[in-house]
């Protein structure tokens, strides 16, 4: 069944503004154009107001001055987040998000400066490694997608008995096919044991329309809307 089809209508999703934020309104709108209620979650706020999911997205978190997500790891809301996502809640953190998640230790590892230290703004392919996760839902293991990258702190690293970790259980969401920043093993994506944490550095917020190049970035996002209606009715998580 192709996640493109009955897209659960009604779900509440949050979208995490910090200081320095840039790509809030993009995601805001591509979630609310595939029938989200998505409202903007603001870093001084200690609650989630009771939506079903979260998502983290890209730009610059309190101006990346320290550590891409160091600062922002300690704002007031993600303290609901962490809560958030203990209780199973499914959280996104999308780019600048991903950063954010690493540094909160919602996820393993790090992102360091792309090789040859160039910022990188263009289309990607990508492969699906798992989709035992919350953006895995219609999606099939080896699927390929195009979706567009933008940072310059994208080569995801972590040690080796990590990386062992991540394989065996399942934990990369997907890979590039061309790795264009360094990451080790080609990761483009990764979740924690549970599937409900996910961070990824390609924006699929920018890849929901043919007019954008690819609508490839809109099973990703339909996925977490059913991630997010299925948790919902499951209790397996509360509102913080």
């Amino acid at each position: 069944m192709s996640a493109a089809m009955n897209v659960p209508m009604n779900v509440s999703v949050g979208v995490v503004q910090f200081p320095g934020t840039n790509c809030d309104l993009d995601t805001l709108d591509a979630l609310a154009e595939m029938g989200a209620r998505a409202t903007l979650l603001r870093s001084d706020e200690t609650s989630l107001g009771g939506v079903d999911a979260v998502v983290i997205p890209g730009g610059f978190a309190h101006g990346d001055y320290l550590r891409t997500g160091a600062i922002a790891r300690f704002s007031p809301i993600m303290d609901a987040v962490t809560s958030f996502a203990g209780a199973g809640g499914p959280v996104v953190g999308i780019c600048n998000g991903f950063q954010v998640l690493t540094e909160a230790g919602l996820l393993p590892g790090a992102l360091r400066p792309n090789a040859g230290l160039s910022f990188l703004c263009q289309s990607q392919q990508l492969i699906m490694a798992s989709v035992n996760h919350v953006l895995g839902y219609g999606l099939s293991p080896s699927e390929e997608l195009s979706i567009p990258i933008n940072h310059f702190e994208g080569n995801y690293v972590c040690d080796g008995a990590t990386l062992h970790r991540l394989r065996a259980n399942g934990q990369v969401v997907m890979r590039y096919v061309d790795n264009p920043n360094g990451s080790v093993d080609d990761i483009a994506g990764i979740c924690n044991e549970s599937g409900n944490v996910v961070g990824l550095m390609p924006h699929p917020e920018r890849a929901t329309s043919e007019l954008l190049g690819s609508t490839d970035g809109r099973k990703l996002l339909e996925a977490l809307l059913y991630a997010a209606a299925s948790a919902r009715q499951a209790g397996s998580h509360h509102a913080a």
